[in-house]
This record gives structure tokens, sequence and C-alpha cells, in this order.
């Protein structure tokens, strides 16, 4: 059972899996997203006594917490004990890129440590960084009425149309993302 799990997943099973899973929450009446428990965090703190957005009975939304609540410690269990440590499989050409910009650990680990290590919330660019993503990441999810888990896995399976929409400019605008705002961030946390 330790060998399945520390060994990458076909796409299927995964597929499966969410399916199943959407499934479920159709059948029970519930719609999927990450972002939504922002809400449901401020509202149970009082948010509703400032803004309408937070004026709601947020013990409805408990289960959706508890979905958070198991990917942070599904994660954690995840990457400290289950985890194979060997390296990501990517080309070549994309390594050499990523040495280029100074980043010297690139292809042989899983997450290179100059980008991933706690170092980040020592360095002031680093956190400028972190808070203003973190910021247009929030402020996105909120303004497109959803996350991208919210509106591709739960809004398309349900053939919302606001999710067709939205999944279509995500898709849309990642090329750009990758293309320029990924290197320049990268450069950014390096120098």
């Amino acid at each position: 059972m330790i060998a399945f799990l520390t060994q990458p997943w076909p796409w299927y099973f995964g597929g499966a899996v969410i399916s199943i899973v959407l499934f479920l929450l159709l059948w029970t009446g519930k719609s999927f997203g990450m972002s939504s428990n922002l809400r449901t965090v401020c509202s149970m703190m009082g948010g509703g006594k400032k803004a309408t957005l937070f004026q709601f009975d947020w013990k409805t939304q408990q289960w959706n917490l508890m979905v958070a609540l198991g990917v942070i410690v599904g994660g954690f269990l995840a990457s400290n004990y289950i985890a194979n440590n060997s390296s990501v499989a990517i080309s070549q050409k994309t390594i050499d890129q990523l040495v280029a910009m100074g980043i010297g650990d690139a292809g042989k680990s899983f997450a290179p440590q100059i980008l991933f290590s706690h170092t980040a919330f020592t360095d002031l660019n680093s956190l400028i960084i972190l808070v203003v993503g973190g910021f247009l990441v929030g402020f996105g999810a909120r303004y497109a009425g959803g996350c991208t888990s919210g509106h591709a896995i739960s809004g398309l399976s349900n053939l919302q149309l606001p999710s067709l929409i939205a999944c279509s400019w995500i898709f849309h605008w990642r090329p750009f993302g990758q293309s320029f705002c990924t290197p320049f961030t990268i450069l950014i946390f390096i120098v």
C-alpha cells in the first residue's frame, strides 16, 4: 500500500476520484470550492456586521471547512511521511532556463529551495510578492465568483455558464502568466 501511495498516480485514477466526489456533492445539493471558505471564516468572525457579503448562516458550510482542513492535513502528511523525494520530470530546456535565472537546483528536487524554503518569510522582496500575490488571488477569486477549483471542477460539472466564461478567461490568460509573470516573479525572488 505504501508503494502505491509514494508513486505518482495515473490521471485516470485522479479523474475517477474527482468524479465520485462531484457526484456525491451533486447528490447532496452541495457545490465545491476552496475560496468560499474565506467567506465562511469571515462570517464566523463577525464579518456580517460590516458587510452584507458575510451575512449568511455559516454553519451550513462547516462541511466545506472540513474539506479545507483535510487538504491542509493531507498535504502535511503526504509531504512529510509519504512523499517520494525524487525530482520532477521536466525537460532539459526548462532546467537550463531555470538555472540561467538562478535556480541552481532546478530538476534535482520536487520544489526548488530558493523558491520554497522558509527564507521567503525573512526576505522583504519575497514577503512583498507573497502579500501582493495573495491579495491578487483572493481578489480575483472573489471578483470571478470563485476560484479555479470551484469553477473548473464544480461549476463546469454543474453546467454553469459563469464557470465556463471564467475558465475560458483563465485558460486564455495562462500563457501570458507563464511566459511573462512567472519569469519576472522568479527574477524578483532571486535578486
